[in-house]
């Protein structure tokens, strides 16, 4: 095998971890997808299940992350570039017909990325939103048992301040 198979052996390798991240990442987008049905259906063990199911998720993403960060360092070196040098920055070292599919998956990674991103706050807002729901209606039910402070960056922090149970059985 000579230099020059060897390159267009690793630009491909390059190329099929980028293609296994997008399938990741579309994996986890279906994932948060299906939380946020959940959610919205207040199905709270489901959406527990989901969390499990996502956390695996982004597990596997880091893998196949630092595979392809890896392959990259290893391409890069075998260029004479830094291993720390971006795939960006490498573009001009690929086989020029390659270049398109590198930059398609590089641009179709980021924009699932952003809407990994943007689902994940989303989910977080309702889940937070679910929980101070929870909260207040518990407040009303026994408001003596909650108190009420304020952090120095001015954010409420509630404390139940008597784990006792609200209903007693007499007798």
């Amino acid at each position: 095998m000579n230099h020059t198979d060897s390159i267009t052996h690793t630009w491909q390798e390059i190329a099929e971890c980028l293609r296994t991240e997008l399938t990741e990442y579309g994996a986890l987008l279906a994932l948060f997808a299906e939380q946020q049905k959940f959610l919205f259906e207040r199905d709270a063990n489901e959406v527990l299940r989901l969390s499990t199911l996502i956390e695996q998720q982004v597990r596997m993403l880091d893998q196949c992350r630092r595979q392809r960060e890896d392959f990259v360092s290893n391409f890069a070196v075998a260029n004479a570039q830094p291993p720390s040098a971006t795939l960006r920055s490498l573009l001009p070292v690929i086989d020029a017909a390659a270049r398109p599919l590198i930059e398609a998956l590089i641009g179709e990674i980021n924009h699932l990325l952003y809407r990994v991103r943007r689902t994940s706050r989303h989910n977080h807002t309702l889940l937070a939103r679910a929980v101070e729901v929870h909260q207040e209606t518990l407040q009303q039910l026994r408001p003596q048992a909650f108190t009420k402070t304020y952090s120095p960056a001015g954010r409420v922090s509630i404390v139940s301040g008597d784990p006792a149970s609200t209903l007693r059985v007499a007798g």
